[in-house]
């Protein structure tokens, strides 16, 4: 019944220990060809996706596949290329570590030293102007021992046995498999078996293409099944490791067993159902706090634009979709805000529940509730954006427990006597009442930011998630590809919340505790990532080409789709 399986672990098997040995200028060669059959398939992919989603790939919604799909996965290599290469020539990655700060990192929320990883170069700041990305380590990892923390896979073989790694992919996003396999080849230094998702299995025959250098060498192998295919995998005596992208449940099951007394049982007696090493993304009620202050018409148009985008970028199917704001009750602002977020919504063609589950998701989510507004139309097939507005923040309200997988954004107002107690109360709230710690957002205007000074940065550190995102969506950290992307560590298989590991992470650091990722307020043009950028997947496109070979000449035409809005 499984022998195509049996096969395919043999043959990737036999190729563990070979790649421990491939030199690190022939990997630089493999991924530089791995880009080009990324680049090739690219609009294949798109077309695909957007297919299998409802989406018209000559409009703007289409961006989400091209900015969402290959221009991350072709970032993610070009990323690898270049630590690859600085590896090669000095034994570690170009790293800018960032001097102590003023108030030191201290209890609640200890941390080791800080790196700078974004911008890279010209390039990014010109694409990304005023954005910076810093990753702080684990409490342990010190100015003087960082070394030995980075690409520890390069360090000679006692640093890392080679192993085979199963790795399931997700169903919702096409880049989230790619970008998996290779952190765990390039990365931890692992042959990797990606068994695609029933969902988006379509994909798989372009991945082959994409990563054939990777495949016809015996590095990587794409197969197919459902669950009873994806148990005999993990359960295979071969796989020494598995990786997973998806939901507690499905994680538990593969943990601790396929029944809720079976699981039960071995949690009380320690006795897990899978003794191997397994690493999860497994996502998150997302916060997004909005910091109480002076906001002109247009910073409010502009934020709202910036929330619904959270909201309505596929679907809604996402682990960092916003899903629940937190504002102040005694914010004037807060009304014209979210009437602004809904009427952005309002505007938006409903989405296809494409993915299994999310409809009853959102009967769930919207049963009793007084307080709803459904934003559209409800058409056969499609669910209409909606929001769930005035929440108490004291109760146990399942938008606050459970992830809505839905087009669903809910709402809970603090009441805070001044913007400073409204920062420390919603860190405590999101850290003690929100179940998650993959990502959060927090939006603050420049004014109240340097009212705020240390207290904000040092709230933003004490947020305990694994990426924190000021003023833009936390999805741009992992789209950008060079900073770890993950849950916050702490933990547990029996308790595995949004996850265990890191992925993505070029900069290859292997105790890293979290991202902080900063930007302005507003920008101008407005992202190409906005839900109402009318040129979007124009831009989006280009995108493909500049990230696989940045240059000056490229440019131009990417900017001037961007400024026509």
């Amino acid at each position: 019944m499984f022998g195509d399986l049996d096969r395919a672990v043999d043959d990737i098997a036999r190729r563990r220990d070979e790649w421990m040995r491939v030199p690190i200028i022939e990997r630089i060669a493999l991924a530089r060809r791995c880009i080009d059959g990324c680049v090739d398939t690219a609009p294949e992919v798109v077309s695909a996706s957007c297919r299998a989603k409802g989406l018209d790939s000559d409009s703007p919604v289409a961006a989400e596949e091209w900015l969402s799909g290959p221009v991350p996965v072709i970032r993610n290599l070009r990323l690898l290329v270049g630590t690859l290469s600085e590896i090669d020539r000095s034994g570690m990655p170009r790293l800018q570590i960032l001097p102590p700060e003023s108030d030191e990192c201290s209890s609640p929320s200890p941390c080791g030293v800080t790196v700078a990883v974004f911008p890279n170069d010209s390039f990014d700041r010109l694409l990304y102007p005023d954005v910076r990305i810093n990753v702080r380590m684990q409490p342990d990892v010190t100015a003087g021992n960082l070394a030995e923390h980075v690409a520890v896979a390069y360090k000679g073989a006692s640093h890392a046995a080679p192993g085979v790694v199963l790795v399931l992919g997700a169903g919702n996003v096409s880049s989230i498999g790619p970008m998996d396999v290779l952190y765990k080849l390039f990365v931890e230094n692992h042959v990797v078996i990606l068994k695609m998702h029933p969902l988006n299995a379509y994909l798989g025959p372009l991945i082959e293409r994409a990563f054939e250098p990777l495949v016809e060498r015996g590095y990587l192998r794409v197969v197919y099944g459902g669950a009873r295919e994806g148990e005999h995998l993990v359960r295979h005596p071969l796989v020494d490791e598995v990786h997973i992208t998806g939901s507690s449940t499905v994680h538990d099951v593969i943990v601790w067993g396929d029944t809720l007394p079976e699981q039960t049982e071995r949690r009380a007696s320690g006795r897990a159902k899978l003794t191997k090493r397994i690493t999860s993304e497994l996502g998150c009620v997302t916060p997004v706090i909005v910091v109480p202050g002076e906001w002109s018409t247009a910073e409010i148009d502009y934020q709202a634009e910036n929330v619904a985008t959270m909201v309505a970028h596929n679907a809604s199917c996402n682990c960092n979709a916003a899903k629940l704001l937190v504002t102040s009750a005694r914010w004037p602002a807060r009304r014209a805000f979210l009437d602004r977020i809904d009427a952005i919504l309002a505007t938006l063609p409903p989405r296809s529940a494409y993915y299994p589950g999310s409809a009853k998701k959102y009967s769930a989510f919207v049963a009793g509730r007084s307080t709803c507004h459904r934003l559209g139309p409800e058409i056969a097939d499609t669910l209409p954006f909606t929001t769930i507005l005035d929440l108490d923040p004291g109760s146990d309200d399942l938008a606050f427990r459970e992830e809505a997988w839905s087009p669903i954004l809910a709402e809970t107002a603090l009441v805070a006597d001044d913007e400073e107690t409204f920062v420390d109360d919603a860190v405590r709230f999101c850290n003690d009442r929100v179940a998650g710690t993959l990502s959060a957002v927090v939006i603050v205007d420049p004014r109240t930011q340097a009212r705020l000074g240390t207290r904000l940065t040092r709230a933003i550190r004490n947020l305990r998630y694994g990426t924190v995102a000021v003023n833009h969506w936390s999805a741009m950290s992992y789209a950008l590809a060079v900073a770890p992307w993950g849950a916050y560590p702490g933990h547990t298989l029996a308790q595995v919340g949004s996850g265990i590991g890191f992925v993505h992470n070029t900069k290859m650091f292997d105790r890293p505790l979290k991202t902080e990722l900063w930007g302005p307020f507003t920008t101008s043009p407005k992202p190409v990532w906005f839900c109402t950028h009318r040129r979007a997947h124009v831009a989006a496109r280009q995108m493909v080409a500049f990230e696989a070979s940045p240059s000056a000449w490229r440019l131009p035409s990417i900017a001037l789709a961007a400024y026509r809005s």
